[in-house]
């Protein structure tokens, strides 16, 4: 087990809220083929751009990072689509290829 597997990230974001930060929760919601996280894998971000545990052991983090500012500016929560074929997937950062969901919303 790594450190992120480990990692309390409800913890994490609950004491982020109570610092007065605004904080978004990503969770992987269903996963097709090879995925590098299992469902119900979170990760937590702040509007400062703090984050907290993983849900694509790093190859999606960034657009999920910038999904969940957005869910934090507007309040509107998310379903987001990510997958690619083996052939492709290098290109675009899914190492493993394979297909995730991930929802966002904005902690409240």
């Amino acid at each position: 087990m790594t450190s992120r597997d480990s990692e309390d990230v409800l913890g994490t974001a609950a004491a982020w809220r109570a610092a007065g930060e605004t904080v978004a929760l990503a969770t992987v919601v269903e996963t097709w083929g090879s995925s590098p996280r299992p469902a119900g894998s979170r990760m937590a971000v702040t509007a400062s751009g703090r984050m907290a545990g993983s849900v694509s052991g790093g190859c999606i983090e960034g657009a999920v990072a910038d999904a969940a500012k957005q869910t934090m500016a507007t309040g509107a929560p998310q379903l987001l689509d990510f997958g690619i074929s083996d052939e492709r997937a290098w290109e675009v950062g899914l190492a493993c290829g394979g297909k995730l969901k991930v929802f966002v919303e904005k902690l409240s």
